[in-house]
């Protein structure tokens, strides 16, 4: 499975329920069991198979958004910090990015699901994502 924006990305956005200067995002880590819908999937409580392990917490970890406009190639990046997890042991295939409202799951929005082409694990260490790219909106 490809990294993806999630189609309810550009309309949360579009509809104001997702500020990325403003708002809290978390990554979250989910095993190859899960399989995105990018037409379907639209809030964390859609996203199974969320990884478990020592140094792991469920909903996983605060990440920081970056935005940056280039009006020279009329684009607007989004980045995101890489999330760590210290002293953990977890295998795990995918990362979600969705945005935290710190309550249920039903109401947090998805952004993102990034692929790391097969399982990464740690034993005992620390679990570092790091990102290749970012989130690209073109005109």
């Amino acid at each position: 499975m490809a990294s993806l924006i999630y189609n309810s990305c550009p309309d949360d956005v579009v509809r104001q329920n997702i500020n990325f200067v403003s708002d809290t995002f978390k990554a979250m880590l989910v095993t190859s069991a899960y399989t995105p819908n990018k037409d379907t999937d639209t809030k964390r409580s859609n996203v199974t198979n969320e990884v478990t392990g020592t140094g792991y917490t469920a909903g996983g970890t605060a990440v920081t958004a970056t935005v940056a406009k280039d009006t020279a190639t009329d684009r607007e990046t989004i980045t995101f910090s890489n999330p760590s997890w210290a002293s953990s042991t977890i295998t795990a295939a995918a990362l979600v990015i969705y945005k935290s409202r710190g309550g249920a799951s039903s109401a947090d929005e998805l952004v993102a699901y990034v692929d790391f082409g097969g399982n990464v694990s740690s034993t005992n260490g620390t679990f570092t994502a790091t990102f290749s790219s970012p989130l690209t909106f073109q005109n």
